[in-house]
């Protein structure tokens, strides 16, 4: 459902040479899996989705979702895409019931199938009680509720989320992550991107882990910790990142630009984050 060959996107930089965000990265996301892109910021994990998601061009190489190309059929391609964010914007003016029918005319629903479907998102996503309010009186909570919907209401065979759970409570949480196994049960095919490591272990049937760009390990959590004889996704990546590993890489905000692995107790919501930032996508 998901095809990545050899893709690299470079941006320029203040200095002159580019940087490659994305480096010769190469995976498959099959239909009924969750696949989950892990990695450290800084390493290629949004530019990767914005790229399968029409929002920015590759520098090289071919990205495909459900046998379209990308770039070559860009809408088409986003016709099979949900894409859900932590930060994508809503019409602050519309409801979540009035919201839900424009995207489902966006997306060519006719009006019997887009009435059947808000109603059906709304039941299943809890949405009752603020399904008529202004998206602009919403809280976080209920924006990122109502943004899948958003992502569902044309039920697209795909999904690509990045960072779908940040800094909701976790009633939300449960919710959302109830949602995205119910899809992957559906027979969708899901590519995830979290720093949240307890939730990658929980929800992904493989992982890839990134790192500068590339793809430095593959497989389910069984053989990754096969691979490395480590437990944690934490220590997994640690463990083979070991060589090339950056300065400022940091698994925790207490080791913060030291280059250190985590203290044993250190929550796995922590893994995975760093200090450098990924360059900023342009269109």
């Amino acid at each position: 459902m998901i095809e990545v060959h050899d893709l690299v996107k470079a941006f320029p930089t203040a200095s002159g040479p580019e940087k490659q965000a994305v480096a010769g990265l190469s995976f498959q996301v099959y239909a009924g899996e969750i696949y989950g892109l892990l990695g450290p910021n800084g390493a290629g994990k949004t530019t990767t989705l914005r790229v399968l998601s029409g929002l920015i061009a590759p520098s090289a190489g071919r990205a495909l979702v459900n046998g379209v190309d990308v770039t070559r059929e860009p809408l088409a391609a986003k016709r099979a895409i949900g894409f859900l964010t932590a930060n994508t914007g809503l019409y602050q003016r519309l409801s979540p019931r009035e919201l839900l029918p424009y995207f489902g005319e966006l997306c060519g629903l006719d009006r019997s199938t887009i009435a059947r479907r808000t109603e059906e998102l709304i039941d299943f996503l809890g949405m009752r009680d603020f399904a008529d309010l202004r998206c602009g009186a919403l809280s976080t909570g209920q924006k990122q509720r109502t943004n899948i919907a958003r992502a569902l209401v044309a039920d697209p065979p795909i999904l690509i989320l990045d960072e779908p759970t940040l800094g909701l409570d976790v009633l939300t949480n449960r919710v959302i992550l109830d949602f995205i196994r119910r899809e992957r049960d559906h027979g969708k095919a899901i590519l995830l991107s979290t720093h949240y490591l307890d939730e990658a272990e929980s929800l992904c049937d493989r992982i890839g882990l990134l790192h500068q760009g590339k793809l430095v390990a593959e497989g389910d959590l069984s053989a990754l910790r096969a691979q490395t004889g480590r437990e944690r996704l934490t220590d997994i990546f640690l463990a083979l990142v070991s060589d090339t590993l950056a300065p400022t890489f940091d698994a925790g905000s207490a080791n913060e630009g030291t280059g250190e692995a985590p203290e044993p107790e250190a929550p796995a919501r922590d893994l995975l984050e760093s200090t450098a930032p990924e360059p900023e996508a342009r269109p």
